[in-house]
């Protein structure tokens, strides 16, 4: 009779404990469900582990564009875009290609390119990469304009895995970066 308690005791604990971890694990992420994407005029390219020597002036000129996800007033994660209509292997080329995305809209319909180029990711708070990429995903399948996601991320495997985990596919590996297209 002892031990039917005892399991019983145990079932009871253990079950306890699973809740107990499970709401800790929700509350850590409440804040997704309030966050939301917004563009930025600034930031702090020092904070910024993949590009940091890219200046705000870089970032917001031709086309390109800064957003962040955003949870009350507090930051948690920041995507860099160049808006193109070829995919870049280098910063060069993104440069090159944005101006010319950027050119050739204002004899246009003023949509800055078709495809949106992610060229440096980073995150302030767990699971703020993972949101940052899924709202962005969002916000392009809503444009009338752009029809494609790439990154012009740099060749490391953190980089890769990160990308890959998402859901993206890997496109090319170049000389000094590689390119993964999230599917829109």
């Amino acid at each position: 009779m002892t031990s039917g308690i005892n399991f019983n005791y145990k079932v009871i604990l253990k079950l306890s404990l699973k809740a107990k971890v499970k709401k800790k694990i929700n509350h850590l992420f409440d804040w997704v469900k309030g966050s939301e994407l917004v563009e930025l005029k600034s930031c702090n390219t020092e904070e910024d582990p993949v590009r940091p020597e890219l200046d705000v002036v870089f970032r917001r000129s031709y086309g390109r564009k800064i957003y962040a996800v955003k949870y009350r007033k507090e930051i948690c994660a920041i995507m860099c875009f160049g808006f193109t209509n070829d995919i870049p292997k280098t910063i060069n080329e993104l440069d090159l290609m944005t101006r010319d995305a950027y050119l050739m809209s204002a004899q246009r319909d003023q949509n800055i390119g078709k495809i949106a180029i992610a060229y440096t990711i980073w995150s302030k708070k767990k699971g703020g990469g993972k949101l940052i990429v899924k709202e962005v995903f969002k916000m392009i399948k809503k444009s009338n304009h752009l029809n494609r996601l790439i990154t012009l991320s740099p060749l490391t495997k953190m980089a890769r895995n990160f990308h890959l985990n998402n859901g993206a596919k890997e496109l090319q590996v170049n000389q000094e970066t590689q390119n993964f297209e999230y599917t829109i």
